[in-house]
């Protein structure tokens, strides 16, 4: 599996401690340092079924300052993608990678389920 996730976040911060705690094993990236490209934001928005304007890290700085509330609705789903690709700070966190699944952010009935 690959967890993707920001050291500072306190949400990464808890999946991270739900995993270990629950011995899985799984590679971890650090989406500030290593973004996610273009092609793995369009295989995982796919693979995770839920709309693209959820992988927005709605709370974070850039997208305030971008102000992406109001000028996201006008964009195309590729202008989004190419805006995500671009600064991981954008992209919702955790993200949790495995052979048939995509879980964006941490819920953890939804993540016990899926380890």
């Amino acid at each position: 599996m690959l967890f993707v996730g920001y050291p500072k976040c306190s949400t990464s911060q808890r999946a991270k401690k739900f995993l270990d705690s629950r011995g899985v094993s799984y590679e971890y990236r650090d989406i500030k340092e290593d973004n996610p490209s273009l092609e793995e934001l369009r295989q995982w928005t796919k693979e995770s079924g839920l709309p693209l304007k959820k992988w927005f890290n709605t709370s974070g700085q850039v997208y305030k300052a971008l102000g992406l509330k109001d000028k996201l609705p006008g964009m195309t789903e590729e202008e989004q993608l190419h805006l995500l690709a671009g600064d991981g700070m954008l992209v919702k966190r955790p993200i949790l990678v495995g052979e048939d699944f995509v879980l964006v952010g941490f819920r953890e009935e939804e993540w016990t389920a899926r380890t």
